[in-house]
């Protein structure tokens, strides 16, 4: 008791050298950049493929090969940061970071920009975790709530404006300064957190040659994780499990993330540490944290992709539509930290869920001629609801954990968050396409020359066509078409609203959930116990 006692007397004493508001924007710099870098290479591919001479299915790999280092790179943070110290492992993430950018930007062929690529994603998967554990510890609980809020606008916005930076920075530069941005960036980083940023003394590095490496979690880690990665970034693209590409490497990885979990379990110096999820609250954290990752890029693809293939927007200016949403974020966020020193995460999680739940459902009610306005300011309605959301569940998560276990706190609940994300976009873009395919089959039974609406409306239109200068033949051809490209209209329509009705429910059905989370007391502080 009195060396625990010594321990929490020792963290109480604590603080950082400077101003930890200092240290909380020195390290969100490092992390805007990573997570940008997560979405600003989708609408360049096109460009990638050309200047690479490399086919359109091949140049995903640029996306994929990201995804899935950072993925396996996310939970072995905690680890790694023992074994080196967490101020030299975040450092040497940066600088990993940074220096792949720029070997990125000079990539002469596709498999050289993967391989970087890949080093890109292994530097960039230590970043969250380091920069959440670092403000965990460097402000007490009463003051997480708004040095989190400080991160989740890094860690929210930056997907939303990803794809319209990429676009503009690909249409009047070049695909390659996409990756030369985060020179400067990363390069600033390091300097501020060489000077500012220090590790809290009972953070205890490990000696390597005195730890048990875990030789075989650290492989069936990557392994799982790799491959799943690989399974919903290709599986919509392959047909999900008609290839046997996706089966093989579905099965590989679960059966890899399997023995994981018992390895981990039962190992006495495990890379990951399961045992945090004893811990109910943590748990339900978790949960919360990977269904926000399922909403928030979920909605973020569909609704650029709704307003430019139906509405016929830009790509510049559906993210300007989405660009209020974001502003919305950045505007709530330290109102969200403020009112966690006054009351319990529990009561802000109800309101998120129930308004990002609500939003959603509101998107339903679009259609084919909704405006910029309408569009613009649903987005800021599930933008209010994100924002209750994201620094709660964070808060939550670190209140009942002791402060050595922030590292692998830390891990686990970034990985909840990008591995839900993923999820969101394999289940949205499949849902898409078949609720396309069922609607339009359904909206074609109904089509017949007996029906009088019909024959009106193809004489109608051939009648136009005709006094165009068609010829009467070429006029039918023409109507007819003009009629299927209606239906293919209206059945995508309404696969997006039953999308957003999915999207809905699943965050609806995450509100019983709030109430396993145990009360803490306002601030975040942990309950003694």
């Amino acid at each position: 008791m009195s060396s625990t006692t010594a321990t929490f007397d020792q963290a109480a004493a604590w603080r950082p050298a400077v101003n930890p508001w200092i240290i909380a924007v020195t390290v969100t710099l490092a992390t805007f950049m990573e997570v940008l870098d997560t979405s600003i290479a989708n609408v360049a591919l096109p460009h990638i493929a050309g200047s690479l001479s490399a086919g359109q299915d091949e140049s995903t790999w640029v996306l994929t090969s990201y995804l899935v280092s950072n993925a396996i790179v996310l939970p072995l943070s905690g680890w790694l940061s023992s074994i080196v110290g967490r101020k030299n492992f975040y450092m040497g993430c940066v600088a990993l970071f940074t220096i792949s950018s720029f070997m990125c930007g000079l990539a002469p062929n596709l498999a050289t920009l993967i391989i970087c690529r890949v080093l890109q994603g292994a530097g960039g998967g230590g970043l969250q975790p380091s920069e959440q554990a670092i403000l965990a510890d460097t402000f007490p609980p009463a003051k997480r709530g708004m040095a989190f809020a400080v991160y989740g606008i890094a860690v929210v916005t930056a997907p939303a404006i990803g794809p319209t930076l990429g676009g503009w920075i690909t249409d009047n530069f070049t695909w390659r300064w996409i990756f030369f941005i985060n020179i400067p960036v990363g390069m600033l980083s390091i300097l501020l957190t060489s000077r500012l940023v220090q590790d809290p003394p009972y953070l205890k590095r490990r000696k390597l040659r005195e730890t048990s490496v875990d030789y075989v979690g650290l492989g069936f880690v990557a392994l799982g994780l790799g491959t799943l990665q690989i399974v919903l970034d290709k599986g919509q693209r392959d047909d999900w499990f008609e290839s046997n590409f996706i089966v093989t490497l579905a099965l590989i990885s679960a059966v890899a993330l399997i023995f994981v979990i018992f390895w981990e379990w039962r190992h006495k110096d495990p890379i990951i540490d399961l045992h945090l999820f004893r811990d109910r609250t943590f748990g339900i954290s978790n949960l919360l944290m990977f269904m926000l990752g399922f909403a928030l890029l979920g909605s973020t693809l569909l609704l650029p992709l709704f307003m430019q293939t139906m509405l016929g927007y830009t790509a510049q200016r559906a993210g300007l539509a989405l660009m209020p949403g974001g502003f919305t974020i950045m505007l709530l966020l330290p109102l969200v930290g403020f009112l966690l020193s006054r009351y319990t995460p529990r009561w802000l999680l109800l309101v998120g869920l129930t308004v990002l739940s609500l939003s959603l459902f509101h998107m339903t009610r679009f259609d084919l001629d909704i405006d910029f306005h309408t569009v613009a300011m649903a987005r800021v309605f599930q933008a209010a609801g994100m924002a209750f959301l994201f620094v709660p569940i964070n808060t939550a998560a670190y209140a009942f954990l002791p402060r050595e276990k922030n590292n692998a706190a830390s891990g686990l609940m970034n990985l909840a968050r990008n591995i839900g994300g993923s999820v969101g976009i394999s289940v949205v873009t499949t849902m898409l396409d078949r609720r396309t395919q069922l609607h339009l089959t359904n909206l074609a039974g109904n089509l017949s020359l007996t029906n009088p609406a019909l024959r009106a409306m193809i004489q109608g239109a051939s009648s136009a066509m005709r006094a165009h200068g068609a010829s009467a033949a070429n006029a039918t051809q023409q109507a007819y078409a003009l009629i299927q490209a209606t239906v293919e209209r209206q059945a995508t329509m309404l696969a997006y609203i039953d999308c957003f009705w999915f999207l809905g429910v699943a965050i609806l059905l995450m509100v019983p959930m709030v109430f396993l989370v145990k009360k803490g007391k306002p601030g975040g502080g942990m309950a003694v116990h």
